[in-house]
């Protein structure tokens, strides 16, 4: 075998090698999407099915009172299932909620960053 030979088989394995890499990364990332989502289900779950839905639109950004008028309930309801969010969370503050929320989807570098 001469060396233009074995050089062509060098450069079949390293690319043979590669899209292994590529399919890896590819299934890594189907795993990370799904454990993303697995987590938003768990901190979800600590809420009931009507906590979810005022908590899901003060996420999108909404008010009190638009809170109110999307679901059509009164605004004490709205104020007791967001007190109630708040003490199921552990958080003083609805954004405090929010950003714990979305904290979910950072990368654990991310939050170690976020913390010094």
């Amino acid at each position: 075998m001469d060396q233009s030979e074995k050089l062509l088989m060098g450069i079949e394995n390293i690319l043979s090698v590669a899209s292994d890499l590529v399919d890896e990364i590819a299934r890594l990332k189907n795993v990370e999407e799904e454990c993303k989502i697995l987590k938003e289900k768990i901190f979800m779950n600590q809420l009931t099915q009507a906590e979810q839905e005022v908590f899901a639109l003060a996420i999108d950004g909404h008010s009190i009172s638009e809170i109110q008028d999307i679901l059509h309930k009164e605004e004490s309801t709205i104020k007791n299932q967001r007190k109630s969010i708040l003490k199921k969370l552990n958080t003083s503050s609805i954004t405090e909620a929010v950003q714990q929320f979305q904290n979910l989807h950072q990368e654990p570098s991310e939050k170690l960053i976020r913390i010094s």
